[in-house]
């Protein structure tokens, strides 16, 4: 398992070239269902993994948004596009296993293909469920595992070539987001059973 270091040491790496491979295909292909669920934000809004800023064009307007990020590259990449959001945006160089929020600060917390990343998943989304709000929610746009063969084989296979380049393709996200104490209130298959959003509210 990576360690911060490390974890961040591989983002901060990936910083330079991030845009020109992800801002392309990807990021069209799934913005409008990106903006779907981003358009749920309300009150004070916690936005994991804020990467090199390509999210925030998705980001509806008027927001009250605290975005963290691993990588001190990263979020200097996104500093125009922090600067540019039309309403309240401040972010942290910060890793989501150690953050330093104070417990039940945040209304929501929303995540954009960043699970697939965090070297702890399950204490991560532990860690999210912690400084949520009673009653807030979990909203994710994620790329997971998949049950169907062969998609599921190919995925398992091509899992460790995939995450020395960054992140991990096989992972079961929605089992993670139970054990760290979630109840599913819905799941969204965007592409097959790979690309799909989770909405979660911590379970009584």
């Amino acid at each position: 398992m990576d360690n911060p270091q490390q974890n961040q040491k591989k983002w901060d790496s990936a910083a330079g070239a991030y845009d020109f491979s992800t801002a392309g295909g990807p990021e069209a292909r799934w913005r409008p269902f990106k903006k779907t669920l981003f358009s749920k934000m309300a009150g004070k809004v916690l936005f994991l993994a804020v990467g090199t800023g390509l999210d925030i064009g998705c980001f509806p307007q008027g927001q009250d948004i605290t975005g963290i990020d691993i990588s001190p590259k990263m979020l200097e990449k996104a500093r125009p596009r922090i600067d540019a959001y039309d309403g309240q945006m401040t972010v942290h160089q910060m890793d989501v296993h150690e953050m330093t929020f104070d417990d039940a600060t945040f209304d929501q917390v929303f995540t954009s293909c960043t699970f697939c990343s965090v070297p702890d998943p399950v204490r991560g989304l532990s860690a999210l469920r912690r400084v949520l709000k009673p009653g807030g929610s979990l909203n994710m746009f994620e790329h997971t595992g998949s049950h169907i063969f062969p998609f599921n084989v190919m995925l398992n296979v091509a899992n460790p070539l995939m995450r020395r380049l960054g992140p991990e393709v096989n992972r079961n996200t929605v089992g993670n987001v139970q054990k760290a104490g979630f109840e599913i209130t819905r799941v969204n298959n965007i592409f097959l059973d790979v690309v799909k959003t989770i909405e979660a509210v911590p379970a009584c």
